[in-house]
C-alpha cells in the first residue's frame, strides 16, 4: 500500500464553539495522507487508476464552504469519511490546525487516523 499526501493546504472554514469564532470563517491548515494502490497507475500512467489529489483538494474546499462545525474533531471526521467512502481510500490521516488562534501558539489542532491498516504512529 502506498500513499498520496497533501501538505500545508490552507482553506477557510466555519469552525468554532465561541460566539466570536462564528462571526467569520477561519483559515485552517491541513495535512492529508491517504492510502492508495499505485501499482496500476504506475504501469498505466493514467489518472483513472489512482485517486486524483486535485479532486480531493476541490472536494475538501467545497465541503468547507457550506458547512459549519463547532469542533475541529468533527470537521476532520467529516473529511475522513469523504475520503474513505467517496474516494475509496483504504485509510486516511488528517491533521487540521487553527493558525495563531491562541497567543504565543503558531498552530493548534487535531490529527485523526481512520480506515484499514491505518498506522497512527506515523506523523502527518
Amino acid at each position: 500500500m502506498n500513499q498520496i499526501f497533501i501538505r500545508e493546504m490552507r482553506a477557510d472554514a466555519w469552525v468554532g464553539v465561541y460566539d466570536w469564532e462564528q462571526l467569520r470563517p477561519q483559515t485552517l491548515e491541513f495535512d492529508i495522507e491517504f492510502g492508495v494502490a499505485t501499482e496500476k497507475a504506475g504501469a498505466s500512467d493514467k489518472l483513472k487508476d489512482t485517486i486524483d489529489y486535485g479532486a480531493v483538494v476541490e472536494r475538501v474546499r467545497a465541503e468547507l464552504k457550506d458547512r459549519r462545525f463547532k469542533l475541529l474533531e468533527a470537521l476532520a471526521e467529516d473529511l475522513a469519511q469523504i475520503l474513505l467512502k467517496d474516494f475509496g481510500a483504504p485509510w486516511v490521516r488528517i491533521s487540521v490546525a487553527k493558525l495563531n488562534h491562541v497567543r504565543g501558539v503558531k498552530k493548534l489542532g487535531v490529527v485523526i487516523t481512520r480506515g484499514v491498516n491505518a498506522d497512527p504512529s506515523r506523523p502527518a
